[in-house]
Order: C-alpha cells, then structure tokens, then sequence
C-alpha cells in the first residue's frame, strides 16, 4: 500500500494477549463526537456499549481523544476492556482531539492513518490497520466518509489509491454516510468484496438510514450482519452499532464465489 497523503503515525497501545476461543466478531461504532457537551454519564454510557458488543474487533468513528473541551474516550475503555488499540486523530487543536480507532482482542501488528480531508469541508480520514489473530493476519480499514456525494465520491477515489485485498482476509468497515445502499461510490470501493447486509442503523431514535457498513474479502468469510439495538444504545450515540460474524477460515463445504 503506497500513498503520498497519509496522515501522521497512528497511536498503537498493547494489551494483554487474548484467550483463545471462537471466531470473530467484528463492529464498527460512530459515538456521536460532535456532540455540543460531553458528559461523565455520556462517557460511561459509550464504554457500556461498547462492552455490551463483546466484539474482538471494534472500529470506532468520532472518538473523543481528548482536549479542553472534549474528555478522552479511549482512556476508560482501555480500563474496562483491556484490549489492544490504534488510534488514527482527523482533528488535532488543543480544544478537541477526534478521529477513528480500532480496539482489538488480537495484537496489532501495524497501523496506518490515511487522510481523506477535502479544502473547506470537515476533516475525515481512514485506519488502516494489521492484526495477528489466532488464525493469521487480517486486515481491518475503517473509514468515516463525508455526507457530501461529490466528497464522498473523492474519498473512494483516495481509498481506492492506497487500498489493496491482497492475500490477507480484508475487512471494511465505518460510518460511510451513504444514503442509498447501492451507492455509485459505493459500488467502486467494494467490487472486491461480496455484497453485505446493510440494516438501517440511523438516527436512533427511528433509524432510516445504512450509515454503518461492514464488508469482508473474501465474502465467504462474512456470516452475517446485524444491528446491536439496546436501550443503552440508543441513549449512547446517535448511530446505532453494526456487528458482524466472520468465519477466521472458510470451513468445510463454503465455496468460493
């Protein structure tokens, strides 16, 4: 993967390594970070969520990472969960730190920030990260695309640029703002990957829209794909989050497509 306009080295934290046990769940989260006030109780309620998803990886989008203004969203979950993390920033002023980040029970084996900022508009990047998993190497790219069509459109192109299957399992995955779920953007990111269930994740008070998208090479891989709806989490953020089951291996008698 080669790019001129990756942003700076992500944040890598270590964690204890994970009990072996089943195959993977995956979920990907916006918290709601551009939220006027923050709160100790609306901390509190993000890490319940996100605990509530007893996921091995989580991808995060508009995570608070600190600032005056705005509380570090990552130091409580790295005390209830324990897990390894990656930190990508897209906002860095002293009044507010923000941008994506992937929690995972696996070790991180490398991590990296790609800047999908367009002039004028609010800052958005992708993470693209490595994680040693007790069956090998995946992938993971989350991504938080722009609402715009013509920006979105410009940040596919970017990701398209710098992104890869390659040979490892691929996981793509965010809050991609799309609001037709076979988007033309859309359809050029994904061709290396099998269409996936898209579920109505937003707003939560009467989701209407597929923001939160989870894609998987090869698409064997994916199981399923389901929305994690629960009262805390419709108090949490304002998206809610996606989950998906993704076979570590293909098994016995799951063809490839």
């Amino acid at each position: 993967m080669t790019t001129s306009r990756y942003a700076p080295s992500p944040e890598v934290v270590m964690a204890d390594e994970p009990p072996d046990g089943r195959g993977l769940r995956i979920a990907t989260y916006n918290v709601h970070g551009g939220r006027r006030v923050w709160s100790a109780r609306a901390v509190e309620r993000i890490v319940a969520v996100v605990g509530e998803l007893d996921a091995d990886v989580i991808a995060l989008q508009e995570v608070p990472l600190g600032g005056t203004r705005t509380p570090d969203v990552l130091a409580p979950l790295r005390a209830a969960l324990g897990m390894h993390m990656a930190v990508g920033a897209t906002i860095d002023t002293p009044e507010r730190r923000q941008g994506n980040a992937v929690l995972s029970r696996w070790p991180i084996r490398a991590a990296r920030a790609l800047d999908l900022s367009l002039r004028k508009r609010e800052r958005r990047g992708a993470l693209d990260v490595d994680i040693d998993c007790r069956a090998g190497c995946i992938r993971v790219v989350t991504a938080h695309l722009g609402p715009c069509v013509i920006e979105r459109s410009a940040q596919v192109q970017r990701l398209l640029a710098a992104f890869d299957t390659g040979a490892s399992p691929v996981i793509l995955l965010g809050d991609i703002n799309e609001r037709c779920v076979h988007g033309r953007a859309l359809q050029a990111l994904v061709t290396g990957f099998r269409r996936a269930p898209a579920p109505r994740t937003f707003p939560t008070l009467c989701p209407a829209l597929s923001s939160e998208r989870i894609w998987v090479h090869p698409g064997e891989l994916l199981i399923d794909a389901l929305v994690h709806r629960s009262a805390r989490a419709r108090q949490a953020s304002n998206h809610y989050p996606l989950v998906a089951r993704i076979r570590t291996a293909l098994e016995p008698g799951v063809k490839r497509s």
